[in-house]
Parts: C-alpha cells; structure tokens; sequence
C-alpha cells in the first residue's frame, strides 16, 4: 500500500491552488469544473493533492464544509488489488461509498472506489496499471512522497480507531507515545502497513486542554491533522520556502544546546540545521540515519491543518544502509512543546 491522492476541501480551489505554487513550491497539473465543484490539482513528485470547492450548496465541497473549516476529506490509498481490499473493507464493516469503476486518464488506467474512514474522513483506494502518479514535469521537485499522514480522534476512541484500521485497511500498531507536559498531554498510536510501509498516527487528547482537543474543537469533530512529506534535502528544502513566506513553528535555541550535550555524535551540517530550526533525532548506535523534521504554522485561518517536512537519512551499518525509520521521541516531545507554546499565544492554553 501507498498514498495515493488526498482531497482538500477548501472555500476557493484557485486560492489554495495558488498558495501551494507559491508557498509549498507545488506545480499546476490540472483544473476543472463541473455544475457544482471547482477542482484544482497541484503535485510536487509523488505527492499529488486535490483541491475541491463549493460552486453551488449541491457540491459534496459544500456539505464539508457545513461542518468543518477547510482540510482533508479523503486520504487516497494505492492498493495492489482493489477488488481484495474492498471486500475485505466490506466484510470488516465499512461503508461502501462508491463501488469499483474503471477509468482511463491521460497518464494511464486505473481502478478506484471510495470506502468510509473515521469520522467524516474517507478514503479512496486505487488500483493503477502501468502509470505514473502524476504528469512528469521539467522542473526538481522539492518533495518525493509522502512519509506519514495523522489523525486525531476524540478522548477515548484511540483504541477503538486502531481497531478500526486494523479490521479495515490491514494497518498494525507499531510504536505509542504518551507525551505530557506540565500543561496538558496526549496518546499517540503510530499505525503501519505491512505491504508498503505506509505510515498513519493516531492521535488522541489526554488531558481537556491538550493541542489533540484544541484541534477536535477547531474542526468540530476527527480529522487529519497534519502530513510529512518528504525530501533529501531538509535544510535547502526550508530555506526555499522561508523565502517564500512560509511560516514554521518556532524552536528555542536552548532545544539545540540542550541535544548537543547529550549527544556524542554531530553531523557536519549541525549549524545549517540548528540555523534552519530543524529538529533532530537519531538512535546512538546508528547516528548517521537522523531523523529531521520541521513544522509549518497552520495553513487555513483555524488552528487546525499542518504541514510536516521529514528527512530521513541513511547510515552504513557493516557495509549496509539504514534508514532512519519511524518516529523520535525527543521530536515528538519537541513538537508537542511548540505546538503549546502556539497555544499560549492564542490563549487557548494557560501557563500557570
């Protein structure tokens, strides 16, 4: 299993159409109406989102967007074979939202059809045969997939959501975080498949004021919170889109002092990542697969979505390369504090 394509539902197409060319460095691949719904499609490699807005109140962008702020509708899957994974969906208990149909588009064939996620969440699973995801362009992409997409339930469905994805989609859990502060706290459950890779957190509240319920109260129920893409060159990646203006969570300089005397092992770019605000992490017997990763502001006007970027590096372990995989828990904790310090600002989160 891979992603595949994910749906935005937002209030203008062409706005968020532009803001991901200019601030996320996203390419224009296609653009389209029908009688009801303005689409607009961007990609940056293999990341390809679509961008869908209301043009009258029987657009399914508008019935969204009744109930939630501007984000993820549906996060599509690459599946091997469809005709498996929705019968499996359909036995586990999943709603069958469109059935099983055959298309033929300009970069190839493909099968597709649309299962209920959690909550108002959906997903598209897709079957292509001998194409490529998006049209190939001229221009490097500053992205090449992506890494993880997360999702936050409300107080006490953390369980119940992993089982969902278990019984569905075939996902299994892999690591769990409890993070808590002196102000507030969460559960996280980290959700892979086996086939593929793909990786999907959970994320739930754990104390009432906790960022997890903050997001819960923005977007009036579960959704996506944020998505990693990825890319080989963090550090370039993040000084092309500062200069574009793109906004990213703040890190103190003390988090970097502080790494630096636990850790032994710095890598010959540590100043350009301290400067660029990158959190880091890696494990001591491999320091040379870190994991990096930066985190935008939110990008639609409530404090909801946000966009990740994720290095994963490589190490020569006895003539073999490792990879930095899954997640560090001085980056998550790192994240965690940030988002806090946001809140603070907003007033949304007391310091006593």
């Amino acid at each position: 299993m891979e992603f595949d394509r994910i749906l935005f539902y937002v209030e203008n197409a062409k706005v968020s159409r532009d803001w991901f060319v200019s601030h996320l460095g996203f390419q224009l691949i296609a653009g389209s109406s029908n009688s009801h719904t303005r689409t607009e499609a961007v990609s940056s490699g293999n990341v390809c989102f679509v961008l869908s807005s209301p043009l009258t109140p029987a657009s399914p962008a508008a019935s969204w967007l009744k109930f939630h702020p501007p984000g993820i509708a549906d996060v599509g899957f690459r599946v091997k074979n469809i005709e498996l994974a929705v019968a499996r969906a359909q036995v586990a208990g999943a709603q069958i939202l469109e059935p099983i149909q055959k298309d033929i588009t300009a970069t190839g064939r493909f099968k597709r059809a649309k299962i209920s996620g959690w909550g108002d969440l959906s997903h598209t699973l897709v079957e292509r045969v001998g194409e490529n995801l998006v049209l190939a362009s001229g221009k490097l992409p500053l992205f090449t997939s992506i890494d993880h997409v997360v999702l936050n339930v409300e107080v006490g469905d953390l369980s119940s959501a992993v089982s969902w994805y278990q019984k569905i989609l075939g996902f299994d859990p892999q690591q769990n975080f409890d993070i808590q502060t002196e102000k507030s706290a969460l559960r996280s459950q980290v959700m892979v498949h086996a086939e593929g890779g793909v990786q999907f957190p959970i994320n739930e509240p754990a104390s009432a004021n906790s960022q997890i319920q903050e997001f819960l109260s923005a977007n009036r129920g579960p959704g996506i919170q944020h998505m990693a893409l990825q890319t080989a060159d963090i550090v370039g990646v993040v000084t092309d889109l500062r200069s574009r203006g793109l906004p990213f969570l703040p890190v103190p300089s003390t988090y970097y002092s502080e790494l630096q005397q636990r850790q032994n092992y710095l890598p010959a770019d540590w100043q350009a990542i301290a400067a660029s605000e990158v959190l880091a992490d890696w494990q001591e017997d491999t320091p040379a697969a870190m994991l990096l990763q930066i985190f935008t502001q939110p990008i639609f006007a409530e404090p909801t979505f946000f966009v990740e970027i994720i290095e994963r590096r490589v190490s020569l372990v006895n003539g073999k390369q490792v990879q930095a995989g899954g997640f560090g828990a001085g980056n998550f904790r790192a994240l965690f504090e940030a988002i806090e310090r946001e809140q603070m600002k907003r007033g949304s989160l007391i310091d006593d």
